[in-house]
């Protein structure tokens, strides 16, 4: 992957282009949306637009076992969606990117031709 932006970023500045946006910074773009590219994981997201939940909570509503839903979590952390705090034995999960969940009604909006309006971030 990191050979493909290199190979885009010499042919952009040969042909004299210039990116507005660093390529780290697209990079990391690229992971969130990499982590949110699975049903389970926008389920878990969805969930916890309402609140913080504990592992528990998060596998009855996934409806897989533990070890998918971990997994699901490690990559959606990894990627800085969703925070987690250790309480005795059980952690609890909230989202990290709030606008996340906004996010994901604009495209529902915009995938069913309603109008769509612009926000910095999370913003209303």
């Amino acid at each position: 992957m990191d050979r493909a932006f290199a190979c885009f970023a010499i042919m952009r500045n040969s042909l004299g282009m210039k990116s507005r946006t660093p390529v780290r910074l697209l990079r990391q773009r690229a992971e969130v949306f990499k982590a949110l590219g699975h049903p389970d994981r926008l389920r878990i997201v969805d969930d916890l637009a309402t609140g913080e939940r504990c592992v528990c909570d998060l596998v009855d509503s996934v409806g897989s076992v533990w070890s998918t839903v971990s997994r699901h979590l490690s990559v959606l952390k990894a990627a800085g969606i969703v925070a987690d705090e250790k309480r005795g034995l059980q952690v609890f999960y909230r989202l990290a990117l709030p606008c996340v969940p906004s996010f994901m009604t604009c495209l529902d909006a915009a995938r069913e031709g309603e109008a769509v309006e612009m926000r910095r971030c999370c913003g209303g």
